[in-house]
């Protein structure tokens, strides 16, 4: 694991987004830390340029709205030329709506983060949040999978 390492500057862009942007709900983070050409893949935010801008600040607004209290750790990093890989761990409560009521139920979760960053922006992002860990843990899954 590379938790013990100085982080590249890549690695620390990546990691901003997450404190800085998701955790805080600070949307405006997003014109500072990606390319204005971003090309964005990750489910439900995929686009590229202002469409691709508009749907990631629209799902820093979305989280932090859904789980104010969201915190983040590294949990390790790889790097390859300009691509990283990061793996992050999460806690938050649910007090806000996600694909459901609020619950008010804790909820940890792994985001797997793999993005380009060239100049110290992100030109071009992959995005796994284990959202099916926010269903179950929210009881969410329940609802929208009843059981036979």
């Amino acid at each position: 694991m590379n938790t013990q390492r100085v982080r590249p500057p890549a690695v620390r862009v990546v990691e901003r987004m997450l404190h800085e942007g998701f955790a805080t709900g600070n949307a405006d983070i997003v014109d500072e830390l990606c390319s204005p050409d971003l090309v964005e893949h990750q489910f439900g935010l995929s686009g590229s340029g202002r469409e691709a801008i508009d749907k990631v600040k629209r799902g820093i607004i979305d989280v932090h709205r859904a789980m104010p209290d969201i915190r983040f750790t590294i949990g390790d990093w790889a790097e390859h030329g300009d691509t990283v890989w990061v793996r992050a761990e999460a806690i938050a409560t649910q007090t806000g709506p996600f694909i459901g009521p609020p619950t008010g139920a804790p909820v940890r979760l792994t985001v797997i983060d793999v993005a380009r960053v060239v100049d110290g922006k992100i030109v071009e992002h992959w995005g796994v949040p284990d959202r099916f860990a926010i269903l179950a843990q929210t009881g969410q899954l329940k609802r929208l999978v009843p059981a036979a």
